[in-house]
């Protein structure tokens, strides 16, 4: 008989970690457009603001990773939720691009304790012998809020200007809020003056799980690849005349990662780790190729196939590696290193690919992500793939 995985607890983590995710898009995906339109500013200082979100996010989630067990991950999803709400706020009086740069890094500390508490609890709460499918629907909730997000902040954005995204935003937090209270969470408590004797101490272990580093350098390299589609694909489809299939992209994106996801995450449980992962980032390659060849609004929208297949299928399952042989009071340092590192790249992607923009193009970029996507498939099989039968 099968371990119940759908309680109560698991669809409301679920929908508080899809909140957070659709929080982070509705601001950011507009906000360069908004500070270069109403403060002139740089393409340049447009970009920052969307990737020092991401920054303050990945120092938070090494502090939160860092206090999982101390503070637990319920306290801590109320410290981050209520900063992820409080600074919301903060945007109706900020007047600067200076003091914006400043928000959205900060801003971006709430982001990242909510959604590191979030995760280490769907790790928790997950039965062990259902963890791929498990975290496969989980990650469900990320992937339907960067579908919804980027659509519905262009959408209120045109329509009814940017402080209707933050009146949306903070309706949504106050809701997590509240969703936080129906959680039922049964942590056990700790030697406090243990955890408290062992944080006077500055080690790089209680930041980092070593065990996950090599799953988490993957998910760092996939999402420097990933972000060239976030960055440039608005700007890609104007210069190719491909804009109306582009408005689709992530919807098809979203709908294939959601028909596929039951079957991969089953894959996943019965097979092994290197039944899905290959296949992903050949998948991913396949989608970024066809990204830069595409003539079609049909070409484009058959890419959003393959990036649902292939990135779509990585995060839950590289979760799933980091977390498989944590100790569980480590799994708040586990579930920081990987999401961290995977954030950091979809951050700091725009600004290494864009340094190679105007030597290549876009269509020579998304080439040169697939060739990326390849040989992160090749960094894989040496760091985790080739060790996976001895270790199953």
């Amino acid at each position: 008989m099968k371990e119940k995985l759908w309680t109560t607890t698991f669809v409301v983590n679920m929908l508080l970690n899809f909140i957070f995710y659709l929080v982070f898009y509705l601001p950011t995906v507009v906000i360069g457009t908004m500070a270069m339109d109403r403060y002139h500013a740089s393409a340049s200082i447009a970009g920052i603001l969307s990737g020092i979100f991401i920054v303050g996010g990945f120092i938070a989630r090494l502090w939160a990773g860092n206090n999982m067990k101390r503070l637990g991950a319920k306290k801590l999803l109320y410290i981050g939720t209520l900063i992820y709400f409080l600074l919301t706020f903060v945007y109706f009086i900020v007047h600067s691009v200076a003091l914006l740069l400043i928000l959205r890094l900060v801003h971006g500390v709430g982001f990242g304790i909510a959604a590191t508490a979030s995760g280490t609890l769907a790790g928790a709460i997950v039965p062990s012998s259902r963890r791929g499918e498990g975290i496969g629907y989980y990650a469900l909730s990320v992937t339907l809020s960067s579908a919804v997000g980027p659509f519905l902040s262009m959408f209120l954005y045109r329509t009814s200007g940017f402080y209707s995204l933050i009146w949306l935003s903070a309706l949504l937090l106050f809701l997590a809020l509240i969703g936080i209270f129906f959680l039922r969470v049964n942590e056990k408590p700790t030697d406090s003056s243990a955890i408290t004797e062992n944080h006077k101490k500055f080690a790089w272990s209680n930041y980092f799980e070593k065990e996950a580093l090599p799953i988490s350098l993957i998910a760092f390299l996939i999402g420097i690849s990933y972000s060239s589609i976030l960055s440039f694909m608005d700007a890609y489809a104007l210069n190719i005349h491909l804009s109306e299939a582009a408005s689709f992209f992530f919807l098809v994106y979203a709908i294939t990662v959601l028909l596929s996801r039951p079957i991969t995450g089953r894959i996943f449980d019965g097979f092994g780790d290197n039944f899905v992962m290959y296949p992903t980032y050949l998948f991913f390659a396949l989608g970024l190729l066809l990204i830069g060849l595409a003539q079609s609004g049909w070409m484009l929208l058959i890419a959003a196939i393959f990036i649902g297949l292939g990135y779509g299928s990585f995060s839950p399952f590289g979760q799933a590696i980091a977390i498989r042989n944590s100790e569980a009071h480590r799994l708040g340092v586990t579930t920081s290193t990987f999401f961290g590192f995977m954030d950091m790249g979809v951050g700091f992607g725009p600004f290494i690919l864009g340094m190679f923009m105007p030597l290549l193009g876009y269509r020579n970029l998304y080439f040169a992500s697939a060739i990326l996507a390849l040989l992160i498939a090749v960094i894989y099989h040496f760091v985790h793939g080739r060790h996976v039968k001895t270790e199953n």
